[in-house]
């Protein structure tokens, strides 16, 4: 019909539109973000751009739903406000006739939101961990600079060198500082190079020294020689990614485990797709706009149903994380919310009467 090849078409349009506006806001925030982590010592500087593209990808579900949502309730409240509602449902269509070009539109966002909360967030989370620490790694091993004192990102070495030979990646006349368990280690060593463990890990190899152990104000320090000294240059901290390890976890391994944390995040995944579904035939019923009032009520009441909907996911999420309760108090909230937009959507199908009179004669109360 006319009005369906109308509708998907501005509604597509819309989406464009709304999708490039909240992504622009979000990324920028997260920029910024992740620029005052990377001043702060917290993140490689070299990997801020990638954690932004990594970070992008992870919360794509959550801003498509947004976006769906918001674009069927700025479309439809545009043509209740220009009068082009009321002719539509004049030449003998319903509030009912408008669900399938609204699902038409939904549906396929929805199956792309699933692919991506499913199989490419995890991903994408684990990637960016996996990044930030290779880079964390190659920020340690470029603080080995001839001629300059340079501390490690976790404030706990010192490391000074006098020449470097990056022909074999050896130096001579080593000094490193370890300030470790409120003991400070001291170095001096002649001769050294990088290694590389077979687990990956990089290594700073030193020959031909001595090791000055000991606490600050105290005499009492231990003092050794060796011929070989091995210093981890990666110093093991955590990556204050943007994502937490649950979240990486693949979808595969999440099915079937009896782990709350495991079930509340299966259940937090397949819940976005079902909301995208769900929030955009609650937007229905919630664009109406009556343009004799000209205030735009419905506006704020859809926004505080989005926000109760998924604040009461998230909570549901939590409760199934601490073993509160079972995965089905996350389909407890779609289903009330599905209802509530049944509810509505029936409501509006009929004359304008108040809403507590329109509930009652749906309970079948007279």
């Amino acid at each position: 019909m006319v009005f369906q090849k109308s509708l998907t078409r501005e509604l597509t349009l819309t989406a464009l539109g709304v999708f490039v506006v909240l992504l622009a806001i979000i990324v920028s925030t997260q920029a910024i973000n992740l620029l005052g982590r990377a001043a702060e010592g917290q993140i490689a500087n070299e990997a801020v751009t990638a954690l932004i593209g990594f970070w992008t990808l992870g919360f794509f579900p959550v801003l498509m739903i947004l976006t769906v949502f918001v674009s069927v309730l700025v479309v439809l409240t545009r043509s209740w406000r220009d009068h082009e509602m009321v002719v539509w449902l004049s030449s003998g269509l319903s509030l009912r006739d408008w669900i399938w070009p609204i699902m038409r539109f939904a549906l396929p966002l929805a199956i792309l939101i699933a692919g991506v909360t499913l199989f490419v967030g995890p991903w994408a989370d684990q990637r960016s961990q996996d990044y930030a620490e290779i880079i964390k790694r190659r920020e340690e091993i470029s603080a080995i600079s001839p001629g300059v004192f340079k501390e490690s990102a976790s404030s706990t070495k010192v490391y000074f060198i006098e020449n470097y030979s990056g022909l074999h990646s050896a130096a001579t006349n080593i000094f490193m500082q370890d300030m470790t368990d409120g003991k400070v280690s001291t170095i001096f060593a002649k001769h050294g190079y990088i290694s590389t463990k077979p687990d990956g890990e990089r290594v700073l190899v030193l020959e031909d020294g001595q090791r000055y152990v000991g606490e600050p104000g105290k005499a009492d320090y231990q003092v050794g020689e060796f011929k070989r000294y091995t210093a981890s240059i990666g110093e093991g901290q955590a990556i204050n990614g943007p994502a937490s390890n649950r979240q990486s976890i693949p979808t595969s391994q999440l099915l079937g485990s009896g782990n709350p944390e495991y079930k509340a995040e299966l259940a937090w995944r397949l819940s976005m797709p079902i909301s995208c579904i769900i929030l955009a035939l609650l937007a229905l019923p919630l664009s109406y706009y009556n343009p004799r009032s000209g205030h735009t009520y419905n506006l704020l009441f859809a926004l505080l149903a989005f926000f109760v909907y998924q604040n009461g996911l998230t909570v549901a999420r939590n409760w199934i994380t601490q073993g509160k309760t079972g995965v089905w108090a996350v389909a407890v909230v779609h289903i009330l919310m599905l209802l509530l937009a049944l509810a509505l959507l029936k409501h509006r199908n009929r004359p304008q009467i108040p809403f507590g009179q329109s509930l009652a004669q749906m309970l079948g109360k007279n």
